[in-house]
């Protein structure tokens, strides 16, 4: 297998196309506060940019701050989600803000450790909203990441489907050693991955890398690793939660148990949802049906 680009070849590529090529998302802008960041990396998991814009927008305008948030209810959080999809994100999305209010005077905490602690923060968000929000360079690294740097160092057409310890030793080394440029790379090279470096369709004619990706050079070989299922939809118990929570959040007030049979009629699935939101938070049962936590 020919070996792969230098990471000092992998920053003066990648570094250049992000200056031409990153969108100018608000967040990314230097006047977003931390708040505007952390909202940005919970909303963004698993969820395309386009869907997480107008959300973004909306919430941060309502809640700037995370006293402002804390101040509402869980229930309003879950019902400006709207179908940004893993509601239960919104739910601990209000409760980190209710903790940055109690244990950090309302701030979004600078430090990783203290990220991690808040509700709802794995590795990947307190490494991104310290990296981003903070200057802190950790390493930050999601699927766009790691794609990008198994096919351009190892010659491998995907990353295997959960982090591996060398895919996280490969990461740092990747990373600049200049605090300055290893916070951009952070978001550079995601950036690549999001858009040029894709899973299924990706378009090397555009990418930097090309003439140096170690995967290019092996004559692009078909990833052949265990292969992660795609989650179903149609007919799943997340379907239905979504449809309940749908009518929840048109509501002005509770909903009578009766009128949620419009929304899902397989009433064991719907049972089984119902209680499913009830133990994540989403939803409280009430004298007669249910509303959206208090």
């Amino acid at each position: 297998m020919s070996p792969g680009p230098s990471p000092a070849v992998l920053h003066e590529r990648v570094l250049t196309w992000w200056d031409e090529h990153a969108r100018p998302l608000p967040w990314r802008e230097p006047g977003c506060s931390a708040w505007g960041v952390f909202v940005s990396e919970v909303m963004s998991q698993q969820t395309p940019i386009a869907r997480v814009l107008p959300a973004w927008q909306a919430w941060t305008e309502r809640w700037p701050t995370p006293a402002d948030l804390a101040a509402d209810s869980p229930g309003e959080a879950v019902r400006m989600w709207q179908r940004l999809g893993y509601p239960r994100r919104a739910r601990r999305l209000w409760e980190a803000a209710a903790q940055m209010v109690e244990r950090h005077d309302g701030q979004v905490p600078r430090t990783h450790e203290e990220l991690l602690a808040l509700p709802g923060v794995g590795a990947y968000t307190a490494a991104a909203v310290a990296s981003f929000a903070f200057g802190d360079p950790q390493v930050v690294i999601d699927t766009n990441v790691r794609r990008v740097l198994v096919r351009a160092r190892e010659g491998r057409a995907q990353a295997a489907p959960s982090l591996t310890t060398a895919e996280s030793a490969l990461a740092a080394d990747s990373m600049p050693r200049e605090v300055d440029d290893a916070n951009t790379w952070n978001a550079a090279v995601m950036e690549l991955g999001a858009l040029v470096c894709t899973a299924r369709s990706p378009g090397c004619d555009r990418c930097p890398l090309l003439d140096v990706c170690a995967w290019q050079r092996a004559g692009c070989p078909p990833y052949e690793g265990p292969v992660r299922r795609a989650q179903a939809w149609h007919g799943t118990d997340r379907q239905a939660r979504g449809a309940l929570l749908a009518v929840l959040r048109e509501s002005a007030g509770p909903v009578a148990g009766s009128a949620l049979e419009d929304a899902w009629s397989d009433a064991a699935q719907r049972g089984r949802a119902l209680r499913g939101l009830v133990e994540d938070g989403l939803v409280e049962p009430v004298d007669g049906g249910y509303a959206l936590p208090a």
